[in-house]
């Protein structure tokens, strides 16, 4: 006999921003705007501008955001998409895919340290991704390279008890959930971070589709817009990406997780942005 279906109304989900949208404030100060705001979490990307990873007494520091936190009602994810932390003359580099095995021996060195913070923070996961394959660079020694550093981050995560999810990210080794679904083969212990606008941009899954075939092993969910084929990130409403479908099914598989967005081209406008994208998802998760 199949389980009655259940009624999914009463199934709030969570919702966080990341604070690479948020880079015009000071960090204590965009956690207060989100609180305020109404969001139940931050997505925390580690950078120059917000709880630098490679600044003194990063553990006090922590240990200080944690309370912070905490006294707010935020919970939290920790992103690592900063784009020149690790190299101030070339975005997003080195990655895990770099061929230069000291770059990629730095990545793996800054991601262990982000599963720190995580685990510091008490954050539901880390989200990370593979990188971009240099032009003439042969893609199965990329994977082979790939499939070493996801493990290597994965064993200290488990260590530490904390969950590590690899977003498919456009234009990346791991583009779309069928390069992910390669990769978890590889290494079993990583989760699915979706970006489900990233679905109307590579892929086969439409997003709504996406939640629905891999919510046992959803490790992140964001949910700003897109364009069709553009891999443009957007407030909700602004892009081509049926949001309404997507919190649909984010709510009908019961999702525990926070749902961010990330509009890291936004910051100049954060101060209206922030509560006008909560206020928009809400009616659309109100009407739904």
């Amino acid at each position: 006999m199949s389980a009655p279906a259940h009624d999914h109304r009463d199934s709030r989900l969570r919702y966080a921003y990341n604070t690479n949208g948020l880079t015009s404030h000071r960090l204590d100060d965009a956690l207060a705007l989100l609180a305020d705001s109404g969001y139940d979490g931050v997505a925390l990307t580690l950078d120059v501008a917000h709880h630098d990873p490679f600044a003194p007494e990063l553990g006090r520091r922590t240990a200080a955001l944690a309370d912070r936190l905490r006294g707010l009602g935020l919970g939290s994810v920790v992103e690592t998409g900063a784009r020149f932390l690790l190299d101030p003359c070339r975005k997003h580099q080195p990655t895990l895919i770099t061929q230069d095995a000291g770059g990629r021996a730095r990545r793996v060195d800054f991601l262990r340290t982000c599963v720190d913070v995580a685990a510091d923070l008490g954050s539901e996961a880390v989200s990370f991704w593979a990188g971009v394959p240099a032009p003439d660079q042969d893609r199965d020694e990329a994977w082979r390279w790939l499939a070493e550093g996801v493990r290597a981050v994965v064993d200290h995560a488990r260590e530490r008890d904390v969950v590590c999810a690899v977003e498919p990210e456009p234009g990346m080794l791991v583009e779309d959930c069928d390069d992910w679904m390669r990769l978890a083969l590889e290494v079993p212990e990583v989760t699915l971070a979706l970006d489900t606008g990233h679905c109307i941009v590579s892929g086969r899954f439409a997003p709504e589709q996406a939640v629905r075939e891999f919510a046992p092993l959803l490790g992140a969910v964001a949910v700003e817009d897109m364009p069709r084929g553009v891999h443009e990130h957007r407030a909700p409403g602004e892009g081509d990406m049926d949001l309404p479908a997507v919190i649909a099914a984010l709510r009908a598989v019961r999702h525990p997780g926070l749902v961010s967005f990330e509009l890291s081209r936004d910051s100049h406008r954060a101060d209206t942005l922030v509560p006008a994208a909560l206020e928009t998802i809400r009616k659309m998760e109100a009407d739904a």
